[in-house]
Formats: structure tokens, sequence, C-alpha cells
């Protein structure tokens, strides 16, 4: 009896051939994709900014002025006080950084409110760019 050899796998040239049109395609589809996750990380940040103003709103409205700082949203010691005014700690933003919070003195508007944005450092452009909440 004769014994034949049946191929039953890939050779090494075939499986480097399907290495490389994954990696072609990767490099494709990848830069898409995390321009959409910055996008997504801003969209973010502006929604919690938008929390945070309904939530400052409304601790005017109790205490008669906005707070010191986003932590007073959570505990106060004053008999006017009606909080919690946020369901949980204050966030990070979605890079990890704490919001910027001041109260302001222009007259125009009553505080101020941002995100440094991917680098965490005030300036920049694209995702680095500040997000300001107004």
């Amino acid at each position: 009896m004769s014994h034949r050899f049946i191929n039953k796998g890939f050779t090494m040239i075939e499986l480097l051939i399907v290495i490389v049109i994954l990696g072609l395609l990767a490099s494709l589809v990848a830069p898409k994709f995390f321009a959409q996750l910055g996008t997504a990380e801003r969209g973010i940040a502006a929604t919690q900014m938008s929390a945070f103003e309904t939530a400052l709103d409304t601790y005017r409205l109790d205490m008669g002025r906005y707070p010191e700082s986003l932590q007073d949203l959570r505990a106060e010691n004053s008999p006017r006080w009606n909080g919690p005014y946020l369901p949980k700690a204050v966030p990070a933003d979605p890079w990890g950084n704490s919001y910027v919070y001041s109260r302001s003195n222009d007259g125009i508007q009553p505080y101020i409110l941002l995100s440094y944005g991917a680098d965490g450092k005030e300036g920049g452009s694209d995702a680095d760019e500040d997000i300001v909440h107004q």
C-alpha cells in the first residue's frame, strides 16, 4: 500500500500574505476609529459639563449664590442647603483630569467651567483643545 501525503494546512507564504493584508487593512481603519474615539470623549466632556450646569443652577436657586467649588455640590454645612446636587462624586473628565471651575467676577458669566482636553494643559488644538462650557 502506498501512503499518500495529504496537505491539510496552510503554507508559511500563505500565512504571511494574510498577515500583510490584515496589517494593511488595520492601518487604513485604525486612524478613522481613533479619530471617532476623540470625538466621543469631547462629547462626553460636554455632556458632563451640562449636568454640572444644571446642578450649579439648582444650587444657586437654593443657596442664593454659586458654590466655591464643584465639591460643594455634594456637601455643605448650611441650613439652606438642599443637596446633594450631584448623584455621585464629581467625576474626572474623559482623560482623567479634573474639570476647572471658578467663579467669575466679570458680570457676564457667573462662573467658568472647562476641561483642558486630552493633554490636560491650557490651550492646544484638535484633541488637546480646551472645552469651555458656556
